[in-house]
């Protein structure tokens, strides 16, 4: 069983920050990537940033340069600061992972969790 458990959402006045947290636990072997994505109302749920177990990290052309991900191998944790706000974020953010639950590679499965709302607004 594994569980992922994000934080940090909330309302912010455009240009503001925000940090959003995202916590895996339970039975994991190892952790390939981390990352979020966003799901705004009436639209698909697309890429925000990612980070891989090496430290590479990816992000979508609407946040570079505003957002920074990162992560806490030692704490199975995932950040996203969220800088120079713009009501155009507001949505929900899901946390996802790509680990293993086991040393055999078949176990490698995506995990996500159950979103948190961020709104940008004056």
């Amino acid at each position: 069983q594994v569980q992922l458990v994000e934080s940090g959402g909330g309302l912010v006045q455009p240009g503001g920050s925000l940090r959003l947290s995202c916590a895996a636990s339970g039975s994991i072997f190892s952790i390939n990537t981390m990352g979020w994505y966003r799901q705004a109302p009436g639209r698909q749920r697309d890429l925000v940033a990612y980070v891989n177990s090496g430290g590479n990290t990816n992000y979508a052309d609407s946040v570079k340069g505003r957002f920074t991900i990162s992560r806490d191998n030692a704490k199975n944790t995932v950040y996203l600061q969220m800088d120079s706000l713009k009501p155009e974020d507001t949505a929900v953010y899901y946390c996802y992972a790509v680990l293993r639950t086991t040393p055999q590679f078949a176990s490698i499965h995506a995990y996500w969790g159950e979103g948190t709302q961020v709104t940008v607004s004056s």
